[in-house]
């Protein structure tokens, strides 16, 4: 029977099942609020800027882009602040507390009436999200014992992926027909339940009393963690900036209507929930194999949506991989953060997150200015390829420079066992020409 994450009891399965459940459902909130922009990228536009879309729809979806762009960087800025400063509290009470604010933030999402202020709240409604996900890893991971700690962060991160199935496509689906703001409306409750369901359902979990922010702000003194933040912002924005416009692609590339944008976002959130578990599984025989597997099957596939999105069939198969692949780097990366952070879990786990958003704006951002030149909507595809290849780049170098490092680490070994061998040797001689004398 597993013992709780503080030690002192015994869990029983059930309650971590549980206690798994409640952590996903906030993370299907976090999902659905995150990605559900950009199936309404349009109907946000029309309502909010409604003189620049009678002009040029273009332009009105490449500024309303700046609401994805806005919650990436929100979470940018809020996971290493956030999880450095409540690292020493108890874990269930910080979760509690977030999901609070998520509740709030989104309903003022809901609400507020100008482009700017919506634009703000997005920003305000990310600053929970990456200490969320990086607490609630470190739960699940423990929840799961030391042999199962990507699997732990799988389940936690499957909530995400579900989103993406039912979540993001049912408020895609409400927000078409009864407008964008009953879809945040939507979201506002679900975070308000899995408020509710954390409370209750997760066990206490300890956080570190002797943990401060400035102890935490120590893992910045790694190369490897500066290696995976580029990493996870660099190569996965490769996924964003195809994402992010997925919606004007199947209406003016494949030709679609608008009514199947909900479908191809499910097919995406199928995906995505595949691949996460796949990588979960993978990722706990070898972090290194699977992070590349998985970079390169996202840069083939990329390549062929670019090559074959005007096939609305093809759309739709392409899409669904370029879902499995982007999501199974996403608990990779995860666990490759928390294997070079040390003894600043809380932040690492965290900063998995801020790297994603970065990727997420950088994604969104360079896909907006290559629509609004005239590029098209192919051209934020071609964005994603370069990000890719990038991304691979950086995760060769990273590898290579960590196996140079332990080879030097090794030798530095064997040579000071060299000299204590030879210091001994000779101290015997020396000791056999004195009896001898």
């Amino acid at each position: 029977m597993p013992t709780s994450p503080d030690g002192s009891t015994q869990l029983s399965p059930t309650r971590v099942r549980l206690a798994m459940l409640a952590l996903a459902i906030g993370a299907f909130g976090i999902g659905t609020t995150e990605f559900v922009a950009m199936g309404l990228l349009p109907n946000i536009a029309s309502d909010l800027l409604p003189e620049l879309f009678a002009r040029s729809p273009e332009a009105a979806n490449a500024q309303a882009g700046w609401l994805i762009t806005a919650y990436a960087l929100g979470v940018v800025v809020g996971a290493p602040t956030i999880a450095g400063m409540v690292a020493r509290f108890s874990r269930r009470k910080v979760l509690t507390w977030l999901g609070a604010a998520f509740t709030l933030a989104t309903l003022a999402t809901a609400v507020l009436p100008s482009f700017e202020l919506v634009l703000l709240s997005r920003f305000v409604a990310a600053i929970p999200h990456g200490a969320y996900f990086g607490i609630a890893a470190l739960v699940g991971a423990r929840l799961l014992g030391p042999s199962k700690r990507a699997r732990g962060v799988a389940l936690v991160m499957s909530g995400l992926t579900v989103a993406n199935v039912i979540g993001v496509p049912f408020a895609t689906w409400v927000g078409q027909g009864l407008g964008w703001r009953a879809a945040y409306l939507i979201v506002a409750a679900l975070f308000a339940l899995s408020t509710v369901a954390i409370f209750f359902a997760v066990p206490d979990q300890r956080g570190e009393p002797g943990q401060t922010l400035r102890r935490e702000l120590r893992v910045f003194s790694s190369s490897q963690v500066w290696f995976a933040l580029a990493i996870g912002s660099i190569g996965f924005g490769g996924f964003f900036a195809m994402y992010s416009y997925i919606a004007p692609i199947v209406t003016e590339v494949s030709g679609a209507p608008e009514q199947l944008v909900p479908w191809v976002l499910v097919t995406i959130g199928v995906g995505m929930t595949v691949g996460n578990f796949v990588a979960g599984h993978l990722a706990d025989r070898s972090v290194t194999r699977t992070l590349l597997l998985f970079f390169a099957l996202m840069l083939a596939l990329l390549i062929g949506l670019a090559l074959s999105a005007h096939s609305l069939p093809l759309l739709f198969v392409f899409v669904f991989a370029v879902g499995f692949a982007a999501q199974g780097i996403g608990p990779t990366i995860q666990t490759r953060l928390m294997d070079v952070a040390g003894d600043s879990q809380s932040i690492a786990a965290a900063l998995n997150h801020s790297a994603l958003n970065i990727g997420n704006a950088f994604g969104a951002a360079l896909g907006g200015v290559v629509i609004a030149s005239g590029a098209g909507y192919l051209a934020p595809i071609w964005v994603g390829v370069l990000l890719t290849v990038a991304g691979i780049g950086i995760a060769v170098a990273s590898f290579h420079l960590e196996r140079k490092q332990g080879r030097s680490t090794t030798a530095e070994v064997d040579s000071v066992e060299d000299d204590a061998v030879e210091d001994r040797a000779l101290a015997e001689r020396n000791l056999g020409s004195h009896i001898e004398a």
